[in-house]
């Protein structure tokens, strides 16, 4: 299965949000209104005998088959159109909020269908391809892959909350940059929870990246310090640097977060060079949230969004980019190693509105 086909898939629950929304707006109208567009004329009977011919009757125009009739005659089924207005703009904006693209990201894309098509009367299908356009438009800005200096090591810091996928992610991006032909060294500065370094440590094994470890409950800084004079002496292009899940209301946590920043950076006063923040999908408008606390402590230079399967709240990743325009990275559908790849803007905002990709 292809990666968009796989996404596609797993949006399925914010895609089918959207859809459902705008079917029912749709059809509310075409209800009201008793009148359907494009509707494809009922079969006709078989002729019948040849009859002797009727005496002319005036001319009169062909009666037009009920709204019932056609909902449930034979035939293609109708396709309904609704007018552009204001009414309609107010009540597409509900929908996309509840899809968790946020307030201002709903309003603006509302805003701009409106501007572009009001007064027209658009399917279903139309309104979503229209949308899918201008979320590619607000997507594409931020769709960069992590960049790969010169520098060695090159240093990434990946942050972010307790769940969020952090650990599973960089064994992944460690198992992709080894299989691109880069060394790579994982620094497990988790150092409180047992189950992130054996995991990140079956990910290394898996890639053949060596993962270096701390006791349990050992100082953080002082191991990507030391990780950091291992990568070196290694020749590693790259050194991951894994961190504890914290909350961003947890100030004594964040603290932390910074002194492994500080510490880094006493022996290479641009590390880390780049500083991954790994969101979950699923905690919706609070990743706005987590972005700007984050920003305050680290630095974020790029974004990798996980979980997108499973959840109605895809459409964050929408309001994270018109918020904040940080780089998004890749995106995660799951467990397995191709289930995290670059991040095609086009692609996901087919996908977000159920649409087929673009050939």
């Amino acid at each position: 299965m292809s990666f968009f086909k796989k996404m596609k898939e797993r949006l399925f629950n914010s895609s089918a949000k959207i859809d459902e929304g705008l079917e029912a707006l749709v059809a509310d109208s075409e209800a009201t209104e008793g009148e359907f567009l494009d509707t494809p004329e009922p079969p006709q009977p078989p002729d019948p005998a040849p009859e002797p011919a009727p005496k002319p009757a005036p001319e009169t125009a062909p009666a037009k088959p009920s709204l019932l009739g056609r909902l449930v005659g034979g035939g293609a089924a109708p396709v309904a159109k609704r007018v552009i207005d204001d009414e309609m703009i107010e009540e597409l904006e509900e929908i996309l909020i509840s899809a968790d693209l946020g307030v201002e990201t709903a309003l603006a894309l509302s805003s701009n269908l409106a501007s572009e098509h009001f007064g027209r009367r658009m399917s279903v299908a139309e309104i979503k391809a229209a949308l899918a356009r201008d979320v590619a438009r607000v997507m594409e800005g931020v769709a960069k892959p992590m960049p790969i200096y010169p520098k060695r090591p090159q240093v990434v810091l990946v942050v972010g909350v307790n769940g969020s996928g952090k650990t599973t992610t960089i064994g992944k991006l460690a198992s992709q940059f080894k299989a691109a032909g880069k060394s790579v060294v994982i620094a497990a500065c988790d150092t409180f929870r047992a189950a992130a370094v054996e995991q990140l440590e079956i990910w290394g094994n898996r890639a053949g990246v060596p993962v270096l470890r701390a006791e349990t409950g050992g100082d953080p800084a002082a191991l990507a310090f030391d990780a950091m004079a291992r990568a070196e002496a290694d020749g590693a292009d790259l050194l991951l640097i894994d961190t504890a899940g914290r909350l961003q209301n947890r100030a004594d946590l964040m603290e932390e977060l910074a002194k492994i920043v500080r510490v880094i950076r006493k022996k290479d006063p641009d590390a880390p060079h780049n500083t991954l923040l790994v969101l979950d999908a699923t905690t919706g408008q609070n990743a706005l949230r987590q972005v700007e606390e984050f920003r305050k402590i680290s630095d974020v230079s790029g974004l990798i969004m996980t979980k997108l399967d499973g959840t109605a709240k895809g459409g964050i990743l929408v309001a994270l980019a018109d918020k904040f325009g940080l780089p998004i990275h890749a995106i995660g559908l799951g467990e397995q190693i191709d289930d995290l790849a670059p991040f095609d803007p086009e692609d996901f905002a087919n996908a977000l509105m159920g649409l087929e990709r673009n050939a």
